[in-house]
């Protein structure tokens, strides 16, 4: 049972065996990518889709994947114009973390009594938004460790790893979180509960908040660019540094082996850019409040001093307004 804000949700609540209705909102390259992994194994999976909706309702997604051809045609494709049908056993929310974008307005109309929430999303702090607006569905928090983009409608380029580390929010471990992982487990991919989303969260902050925004500034880099470039490394140490003085001052201190172990594994993968640079490289809008400026926030709050993060989030909102990509 989940534990905390949720607590309950998952008691009395019917989660039966049988295939579950699941409705992907948003389904780009992530969405399109785990809803292949649910389809595979069993599930109906239903996609909303806020472009590409005729492509994929024709000839449904083309994923190009080390598990294999993952292709597949969903149950339903609905585009913008289409009446939602509530009454999903999960809603699984893929879409960016902007300001301008109302993840629970989005939602919100594929929901039924039963229905439980999960967000497969990027950044810290991202939950309470949802939360708080949908107070009677147990809330699923995931993180995607994938390499994973889109390279055209419906074409999805699947190149390394798919673990999820899923939880309820903001602690414990629900029903609902463990039956969903069982289905992703069930596809094909790493899935696993864990107590503490919100530490799991820190620990992939601890990579996302510097590496990210520093790819865009040099351009949308990828990561061996980044790592070589003379002073690269010694900036993304420092920056992470001060992420894991955050986290600590926030209750979820980290190994202190974590930024050693960070590096060493980005040294391992091959060039990688990652989805704020892809971002950046197509013109979209960047997730700099979710990835950066939450924890610079948190910061402040907490009153611990992180001068590059202050500069980092400074720079990438010059960045996003000259180039348009502000978010």
């Amino acid at each position: 049972m989940a534990i905390g804000r949720h607590a309950g949700h998952g008691a009395g609540r019917r989660m039966t065996t049988h295939a579950p209705r699941v409705v992907i909102v948003g389904a780009g390259a992530i969405g399109a990518f785990y809803g292949a992994i649910l389809q595979r194994a069993g599930a109906r999976v239903e996609v909303v889709l806020r472009s590409d909706a005729a492509v994929v309702r024709e000839r449904g997604f083309c994923i190009d994947s080390p598990l294999g051809d993952l292709s597949y045609r969903p149950a339903a494709v609905y585009g913008p114009e289409d009446t939602p049908v509530p009454g999903a056993d999960f809603v699984i929310c893929c879409v960016k973390v902007l300001p301008d974008i109302d993840r629970a307005a989005l939602i919100a109309p594929w929901l039924g009594p039963q229905s439980a929430i999960a967000l497969i999303e990027n950044g810290l702090d991202i939950e309470p938004a949802v939360a708080e607006a949908l107070p009677d569905h147990p809330l699923i928090s995931a993180l995607a460790f994938i390499a994973v983009s889109r390279r055209g409608p419906g074409e999805i380029e699947h190149r390394a790893y798919g673990r999820l580390t899923l939880g309820a929010w903001p602690q414990g471990v629900s029903e609902e979180a463990r039956q969903l992982a069982q289905w992703f487990e069930a596809g094909g991919v790493d899935a696993k509960c864990r107590e503490s989303i919100v530490r799991e969260r820190w620990a992939k902050s601890l990579w996302n908040t510097p590496f990210n925004p520093i790819s865009v500034l040099a351009d949308g880099t990828d990561t061996v660019t980044l790592l070589e470039t003379p002073g690269g490394e010694a900036l993304a140490r420092a920056a992470m540094a001060e992420v894991m003085a955050v986290a600590a001052a926030d209750g979820y201190p980290l190994p202190d082996d974590a930024i050693d172990r960070n590096i060493e594994a980005t040294r391992r993968m091959p060039a990688y850019r990652n989805s704020m640079a892809l971002d950046y490289r197509a013109g979209r809008a960047l997730e700099i409040d979710a990835i950066l400026g939450n924890v610079v926030t948190k910061a402040e709050r907490l009153g611990v001093a992180v001068p590059r993060l202050h500069t980092l989030q400074t720079l990438i909102r010059m960045r996003a307004r000259e180039s348009g990509s502000i978010g």
